[in-house]
């Protein structure tokens, strides 16, 4: 039997900014259809990684690959197959939800068609009057909704999240989460960085990051009988003291 190619694979990732070393040398790949948790503590390289994933950042040295296409070498076909929704900069703040909806739609290539379709679809989503507010006017939950809708209007095979639920209530995150589920179902790939230990619960597998290095990797209830560990919490506090220690 073929082996599976992996979504996105990342073969000895690093990323220098001067002397300094954001991320050293990780390796790691992500499954077609999984949701992939990559935790860290702010600072870990978890963004820095993802940005380097999407193409937003360049490579010092080491290799990505999207579904077997290197992401220097074929960029433009990579892009097409991802949907990114960034930490700080997702949407316009001066712009309302639809016009946010209106102007990334138009960049992704839809049809004026398409995007009033897109328009009405949210609409069914959020209350009519609040899309029509500035987004930064809007509260936190909604607003990462109208991002994660802006990102999936390319209709992207493999969507990468930076904290898409810092800054929102547990509701609101509890919400996000079903939408991810639902990606899933689809046959959606994400990863999914986050600083809430408690998400990982709800992904496949989980990477752990810390200054620039992975330091644990695998399904969260093997990692905690590997570890001896009873909670997410505890083995992510250990892996992170240990590799302090070394």
């Amino acid at each position: 039997m073929n082996a599976v190619t992996p979504a996105i694979s990342v073969r000895d990732l690093v990323k220098s900014f001067g002397s300094f070393q954001a991320v050293k040398r990780i390796s790691f790949d992500v499954a077609p259809g999984e949701i992939v948790g990559f935790l860290g503590p702010n600072g870990a390289g978890k963004t820095t990684t993802i940005k380097m994933i999407t193409g937003l950042l360049r490579i010092t040295s080491g290799a990505v690959l999207i579904n077997g296409l290197d992401n220097r070498r074929h960029l433009a076909q990579v892009k097409k197959q991802l949907g990114y929704m960034s930490q700080k900069f997702s949407l316009y703040p001066l712009l309302t939800a639809l016009e946010n909806i209106e102007f990334f739609g138009g960049i992704s290539g839809r049809t004026p068609r398409e995007l009033q379709a897109s328009m009405e679809l949210m609409a069914e989503q959020v209350d009519a009057a609040v899309l029509k507010q500035k987004i930064q006017d809007v509260p936190p939950g909604i607003r990462q909704k109208v991002a994660l809708f802006v990102c999936l209007l390319p209709e992207p095979e493999i969507i990468l999240l930076d904290e898409p639920t810092s800054g929102v209530d547990p509701e609101a995150r509890r919400l996000f989460w079903n939408e991810i589920y639902a990606l899933k179902k689809q046959g959606k790939t994400l990863l999914v960085s986050t600083h809430n230990l408690d998400e990982a619960e709800y992904c496949d597998h989980i990477i752990i990051i810390h200054n620039g290095e992975i330091v644990a990797a695998g399904a969260p209830d093997e990692l905690r009988r590997q570890k001896q560990k009873t909670s997410i919490e505890e083995l992510f506090k250990d892996a992170i003291r240990e590799h302090g220690q070394n």
